[in-house]
């Protein structure tokens, strides 16, 4: 190859993908519409990552410099993609800023929006001040500041995090389970039952979905060890008595009702597909899928094809995913570039 690759994204897929790339020797261009790299881990303050334990500054923060420092990688931001043409193998690529790129093929690692919570009015955020989410929670723990209630700076007493916020909820258009809501809720509690021992901290689920290997990590130690009490039950509304939070529901298991005082309310919000997706589908002419997530291809034929060829995809950007299989994927989808783009040379008879 004598062009390099366009990398869409600078975030956990986007630095694999260019990190690998880079190992073979192979240019890239990494495009973020952001004035810095590392994507949602860096850009909205996340604390101690799922599963390591690192801290996010730390762990993404070297992917960061990696590829900074890598004279394989151009790495370009404050812009975006406005126009792409061509074929694979020869791509022209206009970016806003009024540069034009040649390139071989695309990687797409734009990631996801998180939820925005004003979209679920009766859980209260947007009306009382100590109704956060889980990336507030996130940026309160990795500022050193600690958990602490907006209104007034105190630290809680009684935290409730409500699951699936943005997730499975057809009602509001979210029919998808975001995958790793549940595994960092049970990490946030016990972050604060760390910072916080007197503090009691409550998990009100649908279901537990802290798959694979995660449940005896992050489920059962929750419980066994800090002390995190999981109440499976059906959330109407969050309020407030002038004094405290309220939370009213049901507890699903004793077919209850249940209204229950905090001082803090943790909303545990889900990955929506990137609000640019719109756009980066018609600018890169590759289908969505009916949630609005980059569509993949046959996964059997080659990894993060999208159904242009040329172009491909990694990470969040498919649907919601974990930091480490979203790496995994933007180092499958560099493979997939290569081995793609590759003209094998035929032998003579």
């Amino acid at each position: 190859m004598t062009k390099p690759i366009l990398i869409v994204g600078g975030g956990p897929a986007g630095l694999a993908a260019a990190h690998s790339l880079g190992t073979v020797g192979q240019s890239s261009i990494l495009v973020e519409k952001e004035d810095k790299l590392g994507g949602a881990p860096i850009l909205s303050g996340y604390a101690k990552l799922v599963p390591t334990g690192e801290w996010a500054r730390d762990a993404i923060g070297g992917m960061v410099r990696r590829v900074e420092g890598d004279s394989n990688v151009q790495v370009i931001t404050g812009a975006r993609v406005a126009k792409f043409d061509g074929t694979p193998g020869s791509f022209t690529a206009e970016l806003s800023n009024g540069d034009s790129l040649d390139v071989e093929a695309a990687i797409l690692c734009s990631g996801f929006t998180h939820f925005d919570s004003v979209n679920k009015p009766e859980w209260g955020f947007g009306t009382f001040e100590d109704v956060v989410t889980t990336t507030q929670v996130e940026q309160m723990i990795s500022s050193g500041n600690g958990v602490r209630c907006p209104s007034d700076g105190r630290a809680p007493k009684r935290v409730a995090i409500l699951l699936c916020v943005g997730s499975r909820d057809r009602q509001i258009g979210r029919e998808w389970c975001s995958k790793i809501c549940c595994t960092v809720s049970s990490n946030l509690a016990m972050e604060i039952r760390e910072e916080l021992p007197d503090c009691h901290v409550y998990i009100y689920y649908m279901d537990i979905r802290t798959f694979g290997l995660y449940e005896t990590k992050y489920y059962w130690r929750s419980q066994e060890e800090f002390k995190v009490k999981y109440i499976k039950a059906r959330i109407a509304e969050v309020t407030s008595d002038g004094e405290k939070l309220i939370v009213k529901g049901e507890d699903t298991l004793v077919k209850r009702p249940i209204t229950i005082p905090f001082d803090m309310v943790v909303h545990a919000i889900g990955m929506d597909p990137n609000v640019d997706n719109p756009d980066i589908a018609a600018t890169f002419g590759i289908d969505l899928e009916e949630h609005g997530f980059v569509s993949s291809a046959n996964k059997y034929g080659a990894m993060g094809a999208t159904s242009r060829a040329g172009v491909y995809v990694a990470g969040a950007a498919t649907g919601p995913e974990t930091i480490d299989d979203s790496i995994a994927q933007g180092h499958a989808a560099a493979m997939a570039v290569l081995s793609g783009l590759h003209q094998p040379v035929e032998k003579s008879a």
